[in-house]
């Protein structure tokens, strides 16, 4: 579920304690060449007395001690939020730096200003491209396979991230953004490329190969757009003369929880589809919508596996509780709980675990995860042992 509450007390709790563990760090480091003195703890104050105290004493001997180059005061900012981070020893509690968060932004909202191409790190640790059809990337003759060299003013090096190329490729739909890329044959090019709207796709789908009647419908994730995509993917394959579904959610690994609700209410008709519960013990109930569509009577299977996770075991765990499809393929990740987003003042947020959630049946799904219906190990041979597994039900019913 996209949250962007305004946590006033975390925020000025953050903002309290790391001011006052920098405000004495930042005087030393001020009045150190000119004071040789001025040394922690203060005159009269002793590092016990100071906020932080073995933080501030470490500090201190590093500041006084060390030869190399101290961090910038945004790194050790970085630091404490991470350090403070870890030692809630949760995993879905973090800290995103900024280009990360807006990437994360984009994936969610279903489209951004870019160039419409794919970056696959190769095994050499270069940076290749691969353009999507119809893209700007691709009208402007980049080809699979170039190796990118420079983005505007940055030069790609191993040691570039995929985030910090992603933020220079994308930008605002109009602008222009310049590559510099080598070719197969060893040739460099320079392109300069106009940002357009570039839609994420979250479902993909078609007729099961063979099946007349079985539409497939591959979600990816939960993004604003998901269940405006679905129910498009399903009058398709309805048109063409799909009458049952199979549902995979392999490698999903959520989104927004709004969505995958928004979901389960094509597939149902009204009922609760989770419980969530808060910190201070309320619950929350998300129901459907009465829905009497084809969809919400359609035979189903659901595909899940080890990484079938968060949103995707919403609808998986609604989908099973409420007796409209079973889960077939490997036990899901176990990712059951909604994190609260907070944007901090420098672009950077925080994602804060605040409830969890439970299936209609009251199944823990954080740390736990669902339990497939039909267990199918993946096949070695490249069949797809899942799918074919879901045929065999949707035609026998076992």
């Amino acid at each position: 579920m996209k949250r962007n509450l305004e946590f006033v007390g975390l925020t000025l709790f953050f903002t309290f304690c790391l001011s006052v563990a920098f405000l004495a760090g930042y005087y030393a480091r001020a009045f150190a060449d000119t004071e040789p003195w001025l040394r922690w703890p203060l005159p009269g104050l002793s590092a016990a007395d100071t906020p932080f105290p073995i933080f501030n004493e470490a500090r201190a001997k590093i500041e006084q001690n060390y030869i190399g180059t101290l961090p910038e005061q945004k790194q050790l900012d970085y630091s404490l939020v991470r350090g403070y981070i870890n030692a809630l020893g949760d995993p879905y509690t973090v800290f995103i730096e900024p280009s990360q968060t807006e990437l994360q932004a984009q994936s969610l909202a279903g489209e951004y200003g870019g160039i419409g191409v794919e970056i696959i790190r190769n095994t050499r640790d270069e940076i290749t491209l691969n353009p999507f059809p119809d893209s700007p990337a691709a009208a402007a003759g980049l080809r699979e396979g170039d190796v990118l060299l420079q983005v505007d003013e940055l030069f790609v090096t191993p040691t570039t991230t995929n985030e910090q190329i992603l933020a220079l490729i994308r930008g605002p739909v109009g602008t222009t953004v310049h590559l510099r890329v080598r070719r197969s044959d060893g040739q460099e090019a320079i392109f300069t490329l106009t940002r357009r709207k570039i839609e994420i796709p979250s479902v993909t789908w078609r007729m099961v190969d063979g099946q007349p009647d079985i539409g497939l419908l591959t979600v990816t994730r939960f993004s604003d757009k998901t269940a405006e995509e679905l129910a498009r993917a399903a009058r398709e394959l309805q048109a063409r003369g799909a009458t049952r579904y199979v549902i995979d959610l392999r490698n999903n690994g959520g989104g927004l929880l709004d969505s995958a609700v928004e979901v389960a209410g094509l597939f149902l008709n009204g009922g609760v589809v989770l419980y969530e519960l808060s910190k201070n013990g309320a619950e929350k109930t998300y129901t459907a919508p009465p829905n009497s569509g084809p969809l919400s009577v359609a035979p189903l299977a659901v595909l899940v596996n080890a990484n079938t996770a968060s949103a995707a075991e919403i609808l998986a765990g609604a989908l099973l509780d409420r007796q409209r499809a079973p889960l077939i393929g490997q036990k899901t990740f176990g990712k059951g709980s909604v994190q609260y987003v907070f944007e901090l003042s420098d672009g950077s947020s925080i994602h804060v675990t605040a409830n969890l959630w439970y299936t209609p049946a009251r199944r823990q799904l954080d740390r736990v995860g669902l339990t497939p219906t039909i267990e199918v190990t993946p096949a070695t041979d490249g069949r797809d042992a899942e799918l074919a597994r879901a045929v065999e039900y949707l035609k026998n019913g076992n």
